[in-house]
């Protein structure tokens, strides 16, 4: 063989060699790999099993409580229908019970029927009049201890009358308390002398006649010495009439002509004396736009007075508190402001004007161009009117409170002296009042009772009746306090 040849076997040899050591080693990894396979498949078989065991468990345990659970269900649900049971048998023996017991209350009542006639035959007394028979007998026999119970009652109450009118005090002194003035419907003019009335009066009486008539006022001349009354209803001819006379005074020359010259003066420097209050007022409260013809109107009002309260003041008043107030929650100040000022504007004219004096200031404010805001203000000043607007709010508030804070009003004397005759007239009507006596200005009536006609438990009842006709029949300030004293005097002779 060629060394050629014994190569290429050679060769040959190592590629079958490499191929034999390949597959053999090819086969053994197979058999690794399926071994190995077979091993895992092994072991996830025994995983599953496991698991499968285990939800099995679990499973079986639900199983079991759900059976508990359901038989626990069961027997509540037993419960429930047996206590309804019960239930709806009681219900049935309490209506029973109750047609029965209405049943009873019948047959009851128709036997105390029965047996009220039978009791009014033998009486001969009816049930109301026996009621009144008893009913006197136990307050005869228990007065005293009535008396002494009531007493007790009233010592506890006026423990708290006086805790909440302490209160209420507190309150109402914390409002602004300026200092008003006040105007009586009779103005007094003093007299260099007492001649002068002679004067005044004229021969059979002219002089007077004339001023009279030319002003309106009635002239009081009596005993009052050095002093004359100029008396009139009317503010405005009032202060007219005091202006003329006390011109007349000054003058000396006391005839007709002359009188009709002063009064005519006097009538244009009280014109002009309305015209400068109007016009100070509205400067004062910071408006303008307002007509002339209103503005003379508000200014006769500085004549006027209601419950003793001048209405010019008042009127500017309720302006500042509502200006101040609308401020404070945003409202149009200068609309409440007219509105406040003009709210009593109707009173100017309110004798001249058939209707109310709000009516007479809702005509005026749309007569001289108030818008209709203002005009709605002025309208429900009173509460006739529902206020719609909060500016109408604000001034009846502001109104309110100008006419109730302390010291902002008075009665006028004629109104004091009707409500003191009243009160006295109310206590002398009951039977078995002596006298009565209206003290501390109409706060208090003292009544002395008849001790042979009214006993202390009668008098006790006595002050309780005239007390709640007070209330009924007359309209007041604050209180009034009924004192009924019953008095028995035994008087012996020593001889």
């Amino acid at each position: 063989m060629t060394p050629l040849t014994i190569a290429i076997l050679a060769g040959l040899g190592g590629l079958v060699a490499g191929y034999v050591v390949r597959q053999v080693l090819l086969t053994r990894n197979q058999e690794e790999v399926e071994a190995k396979r077979k091993e895992i498949l092994l072991a996830a078989k025994e995983e599953a099993l496991k698991l499968k065991e285990e939800a099995k468990k679990d499973q079986d345990e639900k199983a079991k409580e759900l059976t508990k659970l359901e038989s626990s269900l069961r027997e509540r649900e037993t419960s429930i229908e047996r206590r309804l049971e019960k239930i709806e048998a009681e219900k049935t023996d309490l209506e029973a019970q109750a047609q029965d017991l209405e049943a009873s209350r019948q047959e009851i009542s128709r036997l105390r029927e029965q047996e009220e006639k039978e009791l009014e035959k033998l009486a001969k007394l009816t049930k109301d009049e026996a009621k009144e028979l008893l009913l006197g007998k136990i307050e005869k026999d228990y007065s005293e201890d009535m008396i002494r119970k009531i007493r007790s009652m009233r010592e506890t109450m006026k423990k708290h009358w006086e805790q909440e009118a302490r209160e209420i005090i507190t309150t109402v002194i914390e409002r602004m308390a300026t200092e008003q003035t006040a105007e009586m419907t009779i103005t007094s003019v003093p007299l260099p002398s007492d001649e002068i009335k002679g004067k005044i009066i004229g021969k059979e009486g002219r002089n007077i006649q004339a001023f009279e008539k030319a002003t309106g006022v009635d002239l009081v001349i009596d005993e009052t010495p050095e002093t004359v009354l100029v008396s009139s209803f009317d503010p405005i001819r009032r202060a007219v009439g005091v202006k003329a006379l006390q011109a007349l005074i000054k003058d000396g020359r006391i005839q007709p002509t002359k009188i009709e010259e002063l009064v005519k003066k006097a009538q244009d420097q009280v014109e002009d004396e309305v015209r400068e209050a109007g016009e100070a007022a509205v400067q004062e409260v910071g408006l303008s736009g307002i007509h002339p013809e209103l503005v003379r109107l508000l200014g006769s009002m500085k004549f006027r007075t209601s419950y003793g309260q001048n209405q010019l003041a008042h009127a500017i008043e309720v302006a500042h508190i509502a200006a101040l107030l609308a401020k404070e929650v945003g409202a149009d100040v200068n609309i409440t402001k007219k509105g406040a000022l003009l709210h009593d504007i109707g009173k100017a004219i309110s004798h001249e004007y058939e209707g109310s004096h709000i009516e007479a200031g809702v005509e005026l404010a749309r007569k001289y161009g108030m818008s209709e805001e203002v005009v709605h203000c002025i309208e429900a000043s009173h509460e006739e009117v529902d206020a719609k607007s909060l500016e109408a709010i604000l001034s009846r508030t502001a109104d309110a409170i100008s006419s109730a804070r302390p010291g902002a009003r008075r009665e006028s004397t004629e109104q004091h002296i009707k409500r003191m005759t009243e009160l006295e007239n109310i206590a002398n009507s009951f039977p078995g009042v002596d006298k009565s006596f209206a003290i501390q200005a109409g706060r208090e009536v003292r009544v002395l009772v008849k001790p042979e006609q009214i006993d202390d438990l009668t008098a006790m009842k006595v002050a309780r009746d005239i007390a709640n006709k007070i209330e009924a029949d007359l309209q007041y300030p604050g209180t009034v306090k009924v004192n009924v004293i019953r008095e028995t005097r035994f008087s012996e002779v020593a001889r």
